[in-house]
């Protein structure tokens, strides 16, 4: 019985995953390479991570503070915020943006590179497709995933502030002395391990599907849709591990 191609495809992206760490413990880094993708994962995805994080933020303050202003409690917005925010919410949707906007031109560019043969070539040079195409994708995930976490996250809790102190005649310092008394030491940290968990899964998973693209063009629309559903409920699934053993 022959398994889903899905699997095999996941199987794969982990292998060329393997690969690229590996590639980049040996030193083997297109620094060029890495420059433009640093700029595609970082700077050139900062605008939706930014209008997101004030919508997610003033989003949930407004439900969270109309109930516990009504509890009596409204001087535990912040807290409450802060504390959703840097445990789920952050890592979470940031993963999610990232997938839309990044994760879709790297199964876009790799695949249509596959079918039209430049991946072949690639390879008759002499060069290894995975060090050169992959390693500088991966790395930049890497580093800008808990970069955009950390954005998402601040820009959440300022719009949050401002939409409490606003609508809700909440004093900032009130807001802010509940951040500082809700939050614990560790939960920016684990929250950036979340994020580069999450940037790793994005890279390895929309790199791999990119190279196992077979067939003409039309495969390249197929296989950046697989690409972006398969890392979504991977990262879903991992979510709920990280959470688990971070959080738990």
């Amino acid at each position: 019985m022959n398994s889903p191609r899905w699997l095999k495809r996941l199987g794969s992206s982990l292998i060329i995953g393997g690969q690229a760490i590996a590639a980049i413990a040996r030193g083997k880094i297109d620094r060029i390479d890495l420059f433009d993708q640093l700029l595609e994962a970082g700077p050139g995805s900062f605008l939706i991570v930014l209008i997101t994080g004030v919508a997610a933020g003033t989003v949930f303050n407004i439900q969270v503070a109309a109930e516990l202003s009504r509890q009596g409690v409204g001087s535990q917005v912040g807290g409450l915020l802060a504390i959703g925010m840097a445990r789920e919410i952050a890592p979470l949707l940031t993963a999610t943006l990232l997938t839309g906007k990044v994760a879709t031109a790297y199964a876009a560019q790799l695949g249509t590179m596959k079918v039209t043969e430049q991946i072949d070539a690639i390879t008759m040079l002499r060069t290894d497709p995975v060090e050169y195409l992959v390693v500088p994708r991966l790395i930049a995930m890497v580093i800008m995933a808990p970069v955009q976490c950390l954005l998402f996250f601040s820009v959440a809790l300022w719009s949050g502030q401002i939409s409490s102190t606003a609508l809700y005649q909440i004093p900032p310092g009130v807001f802010w002395n509940s951040v500082r008394d809700w939050l614990v030491l560790t939960d920016l940290p684990f929250m950036l391990i979340k994020a580069v968990v999450f940037g790793l899964q994005i890279a390895v998973i929309a790199c791999g599907w990119g190279l196992t693209t077979r067939g003409g063009p039309k495969e390249v629309g197929t296989s950046t849709t697989g690409a972006v559903v398969m890392t979504l409920v991977t990262v879903s699934l991992v979510d709920v591990l990280l959470t688990q053993v971070l959080f738990g």
